[in-house]
């Protein structure tokens, strides 16, 4: 289940970002994609600590394809698919590496690792995706308020993963105690 959820949330957030208006919280511009970027984070980790290191790899690969092809299928430029395949390699890749190297309990290197990872996703898709310097789609004076959005978005989707998370965690150890 947790790599179907995984993988759902990749292609779930390609369709809502393509099919939905981006949302405006005064100067903040947040794709509604966004909300499902941030989950992705978490259920990657999740996938991690149940299948480890190595094979999450493979299923980061696997999404990879799934997100590339869901946004050509939806009409995406090239110019988008490519940046959001370089933005989900190098968060994923973050998120990976960090969760792998922080010694916390699990609650703590899903907020961690998932906050960097949705402030490279948001920087290197924004960038290289909608500025001047990829698609155009806004102004360089915007940039600075898309990145901040999105990562405020995936901040706040990582605290409240991270606290279900955590949650679980302490009910399950309760349940074990009582066992």
């Amino acid at each position: 289940m947790r790599i179907l959820f995984y993988l759902l949330s990749i292609v779930i957030a390609n369709v809502v970002t393509a099919r939905f208006a981006p949302l405006e919280f005064g100067m903040f511009i947040v794709p509604m994609g966004t909300l499902f970027v941030g989950a992705t984070f978490i259920f990657r980790d999740l996938v991690q600590n149940k299948y480890g290191r190595a094979k999450t790899y493979l299923f980061i690969f696997l999404a990879l394809l799934l997100s590339g092809t869901a946004s050509f299928a939806l009409g995406d430029t090239l110019m988008i698919v490519a940046a959001s395949a370089l933005s989900f390699v190098i968060a994923e890749t973050a998120d990976t590496e960090i969760y792998t190297r922080l010694k916390l309990p699990m609650a703590w290197r899903v907020f961690y690792s998932g906050i960097v990872g949705g402030l490279l996703d948001s920087v290197v898709f924004v960038i290289v995706g909608l500025s001047p310097l990829g698609a155009g789609f806004i102004p360089w004076e915007a940039v600075p308020a898309a990145i901040v959005g999105q990562v405020i978005v995936k901040t706040v989707i990582q605290m409240i993963g991270a606290l279900i998370l955590n949650q679980g965690l302490a009910l399950k150890a309760r349940r074990l105690r009582e066992v």
